[in-house]
């Protein structure tokens, strides 16, 4: 299993583009900590936090698509700093905004938003311009399993900034890291070579239908992004499960301990499938994901009253090893499907399906939790889960619009060249 993880950081500048690139998402789980725990120390009210906290993520899901297509079509390393500049300036108006003017907040949170600079759309865009083959299904693997450390460390880093300096405090460290990680991902980018963007690559060739028109009339992007949203629907309501049975056990600490626990098992699993040879087969991670939740339905009230919760930990591990897998396993393939020179735009409604699916899952799963205790809402994250199995059953039928190499195909060429060229010696 290591051989591949070796191989794959033998490639030059990879480890550092990874590294990179995932240090200028790590702000993005903790800063709704940081802000709800600013805005509520303003107006004392977590009604309006969350408000201000929202706008901030439905900028981010609205500018991601244009996020993308900017990705598309302009140098990497200047869209980067160019974002950092304008999102950094924004959250540290936020972070220094009087209390009295917290009404401001919101259509400010908003705008920020959509400048997010765009680290996950240009990392995931450029993988399969320099990988092929195994080391390409390494690489997101290796990457959705890190991701899985980042919403653990983010939030974790949140916490611990607001507990000691406040919320002003908690902001202006998060936009430091999100800044220093997009000119860090910008300055590894141009060190590689890889500053051009996709539409002036070689790999850049008009395909019928993807040059023009939305990537929405495309039936198996539009299959990959409606199983996304159901898909983190589901895990999301998993985790908003864990929040409400450990406050109803009077332990509300034992919350993130619970979550901790199914992110383990999904690092472990993600570790696993990036060692793995031959093509990831996405049905049988999607419903591996969604069969992993069921047992937890007869294990939490109103249907059983475990002893300690403790007893509910090995079944979430067991539960959490086929997420990692599944999200590598899809990311690929909306890589596959996406024209080359349109893939940053496919992963920016990549970003956008998946905050859906997090707005979906708060209130569906808080209503069933209120209606039928912890156990119903279980089966509702469990049923969409299996919704988005379901879908996966068309995503893996898709065939790719001749927009790119299949897996395991020739290698794909870059700005820089052949990306076979920069493998090591044997490399697949």
């Amino acid at each position: 299993m290591l051989q591949s993880y070796r191989r794959l950081f033998a490639v030059p500048h990879l480890g550092s583009l990874l590294f990179w690139s995932l240090v200028a998402r790590l702000h993005i789980g903790g800063m709704p900590i940081a802000v709800t725990f600013l805005v509520a120390g303003w107006t004392g009210s977590y009604a309006i936090a969350g408000l201000v906290s929202g706008a901030l993520t439905v900028g981010t899901a609205l500018g991601g698509p244009i996020r993308g297509r900017m990705a598309d079509h302009r140098p990497a390393d200047r869209l980067l700093a160019v974002s950092a500049v304008v999102y950094g300036a924004g959250l540290a108006v936020l972070a220094l905004l009087p209390a009295s003017l917290w009404w401001a907040a919101v259509p400010l949170s908003l705008v920020t938003g959509v400048f997010l600079p765009p680290a996950s759309q240009i990392a995931r865009s450029l993988w399969p311009r320099v990988l092929t083959g195994r080391l390409r299904q390494s690489m997101y693997a290796a990457e959705a399993t890190l991701q899985e450390l980042l919403f653990i460390i983010g939030p974790l880093l949140a916490a611990a900034v607001v507990g000691v300096a406040g919320g002003r405090a908690g902001v202006a460290v998060l936009t430091a890291v999100s800044c220093a990680g997009a000119l860090g991902f910008a300055w590894a980018l141009r060190g590689a070579g890889h500053t051009l963007p996709p539409s002036a690559a070689a790999d850049a060739a008009p395909v019928p239908g993807g040059a023009r028109g939305s990537l929405l009339a495309d039936r198996g992007i539009l299959l990959v992004l409606a199983m996304c949203t159901l898909l983190v629907a589901g895990l999301g309501g998993v985790d908003l499960v864990m929040v409400a049975w450990s406050r109803e056990l009077g332990s509300p600490g034992y919350a993130g301990v619970l979550m901790a626990v199914y992110a383990a098992g999904s690092l472990v699993g993600g570790l696993v499938a990036g060692g793995l040879s031959g093509p990831p087969r996405l049905p049988r991670r999607a419903f591996a994901a969604a069969v992993g939740v069921l047992p937890l339905i007869v294990l939490l009230p109103p249907i059983a009253h475990v002893p300690s919760p403790w007893l509910v930990a090995p079944v979430l591990f067991v539960a959490g090893l086929a997420i990692a897998p599944t999200l590598a396993a899809v990311t690929e393939r909306l890589g596959d499907l996406a024209p080359p020179h349109r893939r940053g735009e496919a992963f920016g409604w990549l970003t956008t399906a998946n905050t859906a699916g997090i707005s979906v899952a708060a209130p569906v799963t808080g209503w069933l939790i209120d209606a039928g205790g912890a156990a119903a809402g279980v089966a509702g994250a469990t049923a969409f889960a299996l919704a988005a199995a379901c879908l996966s059953v068309g995503v893996a039928a898709t065939r790719p619009a001749g927009s790119g190499p299949a897996t395991g195909g020739p290698p794909p060429t870059g700005p820089t060249g052949p990306a076979g060229s920069a493998l090591p010696p044997g490399a697949p």
